[in-house]
């Protein structure tokens, strides 16, 4: 089948360039409508031309205008390229602000977190989405969606990773239209008595009173945020032992309500409602009752970006078969993903959970048919066994790369996750419904909360049992942009192989395995030559990462709170052997001196110091160090008091000396 042929998937294809360009350029809202205004002009004056309707330059135009679509959507979606964002306005030591809380987000050890739109800026409208977050206070009253409050304070820049290969979270807030933060404490802001209600604040209110009916009927605590992840969207609550256990099984995709879920819902209605075909415009009556109530589901779920790009994929397969035309999916997963990038948000192109949902269902349409066609068993259990396990595979092999490209990490026993919970999750979802809407109606008997909280233990427990086989999970694979784009070569021209044997696409095939070994090859060549040595900002430690090859000698005065650093930097640089060793003062890099002051005080004795680390707030007269060692460059850590840094700061500006506090600048590397 020649996909290009169809226009929906050509049309994705160009708006999907077009939003890489806007990314990358992020022309302003003017430039890009002039681009786009200009494209449609030539493109109308061909079309009014009906002899260049079949020409190059028609065409070539057409891929034109809706690359520019593509730019415009990015644009007109960045929330600072409008007028009335708050970023345009005077941001002084001290505003004052009017939010209202759009989203609650899981609370840290230290704070509570909310996105909160920003509504007035010292009595001026604005717009623009902020991270709110104030200490985890028990004085403190909880956000809801929909407060409105006054605050004073000051907005920060979200900070970059000070670390190497850290997750940027940064960059992650701002493909959600957020740049800034905003600290506050019980001090500092008052609740305003007045707050019209939105959309999703009735769906949380829903779904808190949900909760909390459930609670009421004594349903389990370990139980209930597997309900509440399952049906309501909510994964705040479940445990980090859980969360792991579900993603080193494979099988964490259940704890987000995604494709998965929608199209297990709308399979359950297609059947539930198949009656109503009898009935004078019946086909048309099911046809808007399935899309209400997907999308009456979204909302329950709060509108996630992966519930909205779900309803929206099977609203139009829902379409595809009132037309009864199932067969051409590919059509409609492209017209699916054309419309959710042009209308909601071109930027979910850039997440995880889009990519991998799209990857996953493409390849099921595309390889489950191979794989069914290869055995067909005539036995009826035998027969579904094949079907889900077929369904399991072309799933993963589909999210494989980029699995791997994010996570690192690859579950051997996924199948049988799937093969266990999905031929259940229509089970738990419509058991799940049946429980909340009698909690709802005061009338869920225990029975009921007894057998569906043991399906969800009985669900946990096998989950817990498949991660534990830590021999078939493979970690810390080192996996990045390249790999993941060759890899897919190689996966797509193998299944190309497979449709028809033909001697280019053996050709193409084996060109691109030879390809993505070579550059694996030659990464961990590059790596294993490669030598450095880092000091890493980490608050109230002191670390040092010495790199030769593929070994990794961490040095550091707390051993234990370098675990996650060093296991992002070990798969980053493909480490395979670490090593731990306790600070010394003095240290040799080439042919460059290194000396550390730590909280001892104890100054070298020899002169003409290369670079001097300060650590734990040392007590010296920086000035006297200074006049009597020499250094050439002062290097500060994240163990140090901020005062000390600041008066550090000041005495070598007066010298001229360079000054590098990783708490600012991030981590110093040494060159070789």
């Amino acid at each position: 089948m020649n996909l290009l042929k169809f226009i929906p998937i050509k049309l994705t294809l160009f708006i999907i360039l077009g939003i890489l360009t806007g990314k990358y350029f992020n022309l302003s809202i003017l430039y890009a409508s002039l681009l786009t205004v200009l494209a449609l002009l030539i493109l109308a004056l061909l079309f009014y031309k009906r002899t260049s309707r079949t020409s190059v330059y028609f065409g070539s135009c057409a891929v034109l205008t809706t690359v520019c679509i593509g730019i415009l959507a990015v644009s007109l979606w960045q929330p600072k390229n409008w007028k009335n964002h708050y970023s345009h306005f005077e941001n002084q030591k001290r505003n004052s602000y009017t939010f209202k809380i759009q989203e609650v987000l899981k609370s840290t050890s230290y704070a509570h977190q909310y996105i909160a739109s920003v509504q007035k800026l010292n009595g001026k409208t604005t717009s623009g989405k902020i991270l709110l977050s104030i200490p985890n206070d028990s004085l403190h009253t909880l956000f809801k969606v929909d407060y409105a409050l006054n605050a004073h304070g000051q907005l920060n820049e979200l900070k970059a990773p000070l670390n190497p290969h850290q997750f940027d979270f940064k960059s992650y807030m701002e493909g959600q239209g957020i740049y800034h933060q905003l600290r506050i404490n019980k001090n500092s802001y008052s609740l305003s008595k007045f707050h019209s209600p939105t959309v999703y604040g009735i769906a949380s209110s829903l779904r808190t009173k949900i909760i909390s009916k459930l609670r009421e009927a004594n349903f389990p605590k370990e139980e209930l945020p597997i309900v509440q992840a399952l049906l309501l969207g909510q994964r705040n609550d479940i445990s980090e032992d859980t969360y792991n256990n579900y993603k080193n099984a494979g099988a964490v995709h259940i704890l987000a309500v995604s494709g998965l879920h929608i199209g297990i819902i709308l399979i359950v209605l297609q059947f539930l409602l198949r009656p109503l075909e009898f009935l004078p415009k019946g086909k048309e009556l099911k046809l808007a009752l399935i899309v209400l109530i997907l999308w009456g589901f979204a909302l329950l779920a709060g509108f996630s970006s992966s519930v909205v790009r779900a309803v929206t994929m099977f609203s139009f397969v829902a379409y595809a078969l009132y037309l009864n035309r199932p067969s051409n999916t590919f059509n409609i997963l492209a017209l699916s993903m054309f419309f959710i990038l042009l209308l909601i948000n071109p930027m979910l192109l850039f997440q995880a959970g889009f990519q991998m949902s799209y990857a996953a269902v493409i390849a099921i349409v595309w390889i489950y048919p191979m794989l069914q066609k290869l055995w067909l068993p005539k036995q009826l259990i035998i027969r579904k066994i094949w079907q889900l396990f077929s369904v399991s595979v072309a799933a993963q092999l589909g999210v494989l790369p980029i699995s791997l490209f994010y996570f690192h990490q690859f579950p051997g026993l996924f199948f049988i996750s799937n093969l266990v919970i999905v031929p259940f999750l229509g089970v738990l979802l419509g058991g799940g419904i049946l429980v909340i809407c009698l909690a709802m109606l005061n009338a869920l008997p225990e029975f009921l909360i007894i057998a569906y909280a043991k399906l969800i233990q009985l669900m946990n427990t096998s989950i817990a049992w498949v991660a534990q086989q830590e021999a078939f999970l493979f970690k810390n694979i080192a996996f990045d942009s390249v790999q993941l784009l060759l890899s897919y070569a190689v996966i797509i021209s193998f299944l190309i192989v497979i449709v028809e044997l033909k001697f280019k696409r053996v050709i193409f095939f084996l060109s691109s395995v030879l390809i993505l070994q070579l550059y694996t090859m030659g990464s961990t060549l590059n790596s294993n030559q490669k030598k450095s040595l880092t000091v890493i900002h980490q608050i109230k430690n002191t670390i040092l990462l010495e790199k030769k090859g593929e070994q990794l000698r961490v040095i550091a005065t707390n051993e234990k709170t370098t675990k996650r650093l060093v296991a992002n930097y070990q798969v980053a640089e493909r480490i395979k052997e670490i090593g731990f060793d306790s600070l010394q003062n003095s240290y040799t890099w080439g042919d460059k001196k290194i000396f550390i002051i730590d909280r001892s005080g104890i100054l070298p004795k020899e002169q003409n110091i290369d670079f001097l680390i300060l650590t734990q707030s040392p007590k010296l007269n920086l000035d006297r160090v200074l006049d009597s060692l020499h250094p050439k460059k002062i290097i500060a850590d994240g163990s140090n008091f901020k005062n000390y840094i600041e008066r550090w700061q000041k005495s070598c500006l007066q010298k001229k000396l360079p000054f590098h506090y990783t708490g600012e600048k991030g981590a110093y590397y040494f060159e070789e």
